[in-house]
């Protein structure tokens, strides 16, 4: 499959961020050949060539997600929906807020990405995946790992108030970084 695939024929894109990092969907749709191409990231996943029917459904992934393009007819023009993981993109990106914490960390001069998975406590930098160690504290959880050989820690504390509920932060050495801004969180 080709990863040069010229972007003037895209009928619709998408940008997600997600634990693993950020992703683009391209979506390129032959309206009078039913040809349908998926482009993730700048590769080519999915190629039906030549199809009779116009409308339907399309399943690839992005990352670990399942993911589904809905071709739908309206009138004489198509529309294209973006479903990850059987949600609507919107409802995704509302749930994976709710369940994420992201951080854009400066280290030794240079950015990194951090995501905490709050149903897992999975801790993600730069799209990888990290061991972790976890330790209990007197005020609550501590996970200790390391970002360019430099030590950093997400602590999770009770706020003491049951619509908060736990308040994450992450310290690289002692400084407290900052939450991520709304358009870089997972």
């Amino acid at each position: 499959m080709s990863s040069d695939i010229d972007s003037y024929d895209d009928v619709a894109q998408w940008d997600l961020n997600l634990p693993d990092g950020k992703h683009t969907v391209r979506f390129q749709h032959g309206t009078t050949s039913g040809r349908r191409v998926i482009i993730v990231d700048g590769k080519e996943v999915r190629n039906t060539g030549w199809q009779f029917k116009l409308v339907g459904k399309e399943s690839f992934l992005v990352g670990k997600y399942k993911a589904c393009i809905i071709i739908e007819a309206n009138g004489l023009s198509y529309s294209y929906i973006l479903e990850v993981d059987g949600k609507s993109l919107k409802r995704f990106v509302e749930n994976r807020k709710k369940v994420c914490r992201t951080w854009i960390p400066g280290v030794l001069g240079k950015p990194h990405r951090v995501v905490l998975e709050k149903d897992s406590l999975n801790v993600w930098v730069d799209g990888v995946k990290l061991d972790v160690m976890g330790e209990f504290t007197d005020n609550g959880t501590e996970t200790h790992f390391y970002i360019d050989d430099q030590p950093a820690v997400i602590r999770a504390v009770t706020s003491g108030k049951r619509r908060e509920g736990i308040i994450y932060s992450l310290f690289i050495g002692d400084i407290q970084i900052p939450d991520a801004l709304e358009d870089e969180v997972a």
